[in-house]
This record gives structure tokens, C-alpha cells and sequence, in this order.
């Protein structure tokens, strides 16, 4: 109920004047704003810097490669969280041209590697060669010695090929004639494969999947995308693509920012809630494999990029949500039966989240 009062002008005129609820409540949102405008919200970890790189990266990358922002955003995310890559996708959708450009923009050491059907694992790690003036072996290094490393077409080398990436990229060391070689930080493998051919092909052991922080998928792009791919191909014919892009981010930068993500905060109910989701993997009657606690942690390990990447210095359940279907969807196997009728891992997933209550 108003409470009303009459006051009186120099006319004797009786003017209204109403205090009520609503004069109360435009009091206070006054003072409510005045109070928020008073208070300063700061980030407690300074990644002005490492936004502003990152944003120089992309508009690097976007002089050459038209849309792909997400995959860009994945593999900017993998760097900053210290993790491998593979790129799935037909050929000609970019994937290793993406993967040179963002090389280009990074100082650091560069190698590629072309797997084949005859690749041996000492054309990867390197091997010992008899020096005739010493009298005794010298071990060469091969082409993973490297920061970035490049591997296309990565499905088309054997198992005992595949093996021999499994110490690397693990432990980012390397183990030859009884001597062990650590590699220079950061190290970062990404490397692409096509899903549509099998001739000349071998399916990629688990145990080398699971060495991957994320599989990033990549479509076709839309029409008015093909469109400026067509005409910016035009337009760069007579130009060095690669030649065309500046080196943004340093070797010690890299290393102070997958740092600075590591000190990103993440809440206990948070944790719980990666949990559940992974728990949810092994008990799903439509995947014969679920996720291993090795997919646990890349999840928490890629939420903190992300959410380093959008200027947070603590993690959401949106990050976790974004990070989840990349890092899992390489982990987890279907079962034939849901195969069959072309269920995809990423389906699955997307429908473990969707059923897991988000922490209040």
C-alpha cells in the first residue's frame, strides 16, 4: 500500500506527491549503482598480454585461411595447454596449411614429417651412424627433434612406425641406444589424417589416440566462405602465402603463457563435474571404450585454455562443455551395433553432457 501526501503550491494548488514502493526501490538501485561503480573487478592473473598475441595470431592466419575460427581456436588452446593435436578431415579443407601458418606465427623450430607406408621409426627419432675418424657410433637425430612438428597423413605409416611416437609424445623424450634425449620445450606434434580413404592406410592404436589432447574435426565451408576462399586464392596467386606472415609469439613467451594457464582456478564442483562426465563415458551402453583419467585431466588442462583465451582467469562449465567432445571423441569407442546405425562419438558425448546436472 502508497502512503500519500498533499502539499500545497504558492497557488494553494494541492499537489500529489507519492512515496512508495517504487520511489523506495529507484532509491536504492541508485545507491546500488553507485556502490557497483565504486567497486573495481580485476582479473588476478594479467593475461592482457596473452590476449593481445593471440588476437595478432588469428588476424596472421586470417590473411590466408578463410572461417576455421573454432579449429584455430582449438589448436591456439592445445599450444597454451601444452598438447598434440590431430586434424581430421578430407583433402583440401586446409589442414596443413593451417597447421604451417600457425608455425609461421610461432618462433620456434620446425619439422615435417610425410608418413608412409615405408617409413621406419629411425627415419623419425634418428638413428647411429659409424664414424670412421672416431672409430665409434654417433647418434643423428632425426626429424621429431624439433619444437613444432608437422606429421601428415599419419594413419598411412605401420604400428611399429606409430610406436615409436609413443615415448615422445608422452614423456617429450626420446630413449636410443640406451641413451635418453630430452627435448627442448615446448614440444607440440600436430598431426592431420584423412577418414575417408583406407587403401594404404592403418588405424591408429588407442594408446597413440589417447597421446592427443584433442581431434579437431573439419567440415566443408559454406557457401559465401568458398566464395572468398576463391576469390582470395585469386588475389594471392602471384604471392608467397607462407612469406606473407609475421612471427608473433616467442619461445619464452609460449612458455610464460602455458604457465599463466596453469595458474587459471578452477572450482571444486568443477572438478566433480569433469568426473561425472568421464564416469558417464565408461557407463554408457552405446560406447564398447570409455574415456581414460588421462582424458580427465586434458579436459581440465584445455577448460583453463579456453578460458585463459576468452580473458578469464577461472574456468566455466562452458569451457569444461567446449573442451569435452575434442578431447573425448578420439578417446571413446563406439559400439558396432550404434556405429552401424552412424551414431558418432561426438553424438554421444554431446548427450552424456547434456545429462550431466551443471554445478550451481
Amino acid at each position: 500500500m502508497e502512503n500519500t501526501f498533499e502539499n500545497t503550491n504558492e497557488n494553494n494548488e494541492i499537489i500529489p506527491n507519492t512515496i512508495g514502493n517504487e520511489t523506495v526501490a529507484t532509491n536504492e538501485t541508485n545507491e546500488n549503482q553507485n556502490e557497483t561503480e565504486n567497486v573495481s573487478f580485476e582479473t588476478r592473473l594479467n593475461l592482457q598480454p596473452l590476449q593481445t598475441q593471440i588476437q595478432q595470431i588469428k588476424q596472421e592466419i586470417a590473411k590466408v585461411i578463410v572461417g576455421q575460427e573454432k579449429m584455430i581456436d582449438q589448436l591456439l588452446v592445445a599450444i597454451l595447454s601444452n598438447g598434440h593435436v590431430l586434424l581430421e578431415g578430407v583433402p583440401g579443407v586446409a589442414k596443413t596449411i593451417s597447421a604451417k601458418l600457425l608455425a609461421k606465427t610461432l618462433s620456434l623450430d620446425f619439422s615435417r614429417i610425410q608418413f608412409t607406408p615405408d617409413l621406419m621409426p629411425s627415419d623419425i627419432i634418428g638413428t647411429s651412424v659409424f664414424d670412421l675418424s672416431k672409430s665409434t657410433f654417433e647418434f643423428k637425430k632425426g626429424p621429431i627433434f624439433s619444437n613444432f612438428v608437422l606429421i601428415d597423413e599419419i594413419n598411412r605409416a605401420p604400428a611399429k612406425t606409430q610406436a615409436a611416437l609413443f615415448e615422445v609424445m608422452e614423456e617429450r623424450q626420446i630413449t636410443a641406444d640406451g641413451t635418453t634425449y630430452i627435448l627442448d620445450k615446448p614440444f607440440l606434434v600436430i598431426a592431420t589424417q584423412n577418414p575417408i580413404e583406407q587403401e594404404g592406410t592403418y588405424r591408429l592404436p588407442e594408446a597413440q589416440l589417447d597421446r592427443f589432447l584433442f581431434k579437431i574435426t573439419i567440415d566443408y565451408p559454406n557457401l559465401s566462405e568458398e566464395i572468398t576462399i576463391i576469390q582470395k586464392e585469386n588475389e594471392l596467386q602471384s604471392q608467397d602465402k607462407l612469406g606473407a606472415i609475421a612471427t608473433i609469439i616467442s619461445k619464452s613467451d609460449i612458455g610464460a603463457f602455458q604457465s599463466l594457464v596453469k595458474q587459471v582456478l578452477i572450482e571444486q564442483n568443477l572438478i566433480e563435474y569433469i568426473a561425472k562426465i568421464v564416469m558417464n563415458t565408461r557407463e554408457n551402453a552405446f560406447l564398447y571404450l570409455g574415456a581414460s583419467p588421462r582424458a580427465s585431466i586434458a579436459i581440465l588442462n584445455a577448460a583453463k585454455g579456453f578460458a585463459a583465451l576468452k580473458g578469464r582467469d577461472f574456468v566455466t562449465p562452458d569451457d569444461i562443455k567446449e573442451a569435452a567432445i575434442p578431447v573425448m571423441q578420439h578417446r571413446v569407442v563406439v559400439t558396432p551395433e550404434r556405429e552401424m546405425e552412424g551414431i558418432t562419438s561426438a553424438a554421444i558425448i554431446k548427450q552424456i553432457i547434456d545429462s550431466v546436472e551443471i554445478p550451481r
